[in-house]
């Protein structure tokens, strides 16, 4: 009867032991979800971070009051702005009224930069139907035929290339030509000789690590964007020239009351319609 009896409490009681384990192993669950979600919050700081560094070093939010205090946040000790997913996909996200205000500011201050420039009738800068357009005049920046930069007018580039550094926006930079055809040892043709001067200007720009390189487009136009008439000698000394086009990806018109120079003062944009 003894023998009996122990073995009815033995079989009685193993229950435990399943329930143990179920328990055991359900708890191990739960700490295995509580720390990838631990190490998920990390990444997620390290990578906002690495963000908002990338952008800070290109001026985004250099005036920006958007904070958020989400966990990545937290997990720092630190306020973060808001960086919108479509700036990091590399759209716009900026109201056109903010745009050309950014474009406004930048065009003094390159103004003030370039002054001396200005004066001499090297640079000119002006709003384009694109954007920003900061034209470089043949007799400040090549020789005849060339597609080098003068050596003297690499520290006009550099300071050039230091404004750009702090703006959001892409730059295109357009080769121009009068319409006199050209035949050397180096070009064939207007062709040639306008896409080498923009190549050779974005060349710069890169070397200078002042652009990135998805920031930046270089295009040829020969003789067929003129600015002033090529009838006049000083017509076409103002075609021949290399524009940096600042302009934001999204399609804004900058044609309204956007002056470009000609040989007789100013005029605005023709449309091309």
């Amino acid at each position: 009867m003894i023998r009996r009896n122990r073995r009815h409490q033995d079989s009685h009681e193993r229950w435990l032991v399943s329930y143990a384990d179920f328990i055991t192993l359900l708890f191990a669950f739960f700490v295995v979800l509580y720390a990838a979600s631990k190490a998920d919050q990390k990444k997620q700081a390290q990578v906002s971070q690495a963000i908002d560094s990338a952008f800070r070093s290109l001026g985004i939010f250099a005036n920006s009051n958007r904070l958020q205090n989400g966990p990545a946040n937290a997990a720092n000790g630190v306020d973060r702005p808001v960086i919108p997913m479509n700036i990091v996909m590399g759209e716009d996200v900026l109201s056109p009224a903010r745009v050309k205000e950014d474009l406004n500011q930048m065009r003094r201050d390159l103004e003030q930069t370039l002054s001396n420039q200005i004066a001499q009738h090297t640079v000119s800068i002006q709003m384009g139907r694109d954007g920003l357009v900061i034209s470089l005049r043949e007799a400040g920046f090549f020789n005849s035929g060339s597609a080098t930069p003068r050596p003297e007018s690499l520290a006009i580039l550099r300071q050039v290339a230091a404004s750009l550094e702090r703006s959001p926006y892409d730059l295109r930079i357009e080769g121009h030509t009068d319409n006199v055809p050209i035949h050397n040892d180096e070009f064939d043709s207007n062709w040639e000789l306008s896409s080498s001067r923009a190549t050779r200007i974005a060349r710069l720009f890169l070397d200078l690590k002042a652009i990135a390189p998805e920031r930046l487009s270089a295009a040829g136009y020969a003789e067929f964007h003129p600015v002033a008439s090529n009838e006049t000698a000083e017509g076409r000394a103002e075609n021949r020239r290399v524009d940096l086009v600042v302009r934001p990806r999204s399609k804004i018109d900058f044609s309204v009351s956007a002056p470009v120079p000609s040989s007789s003062g100013w005029r605005k944009v023709p449309d091309d319609n």
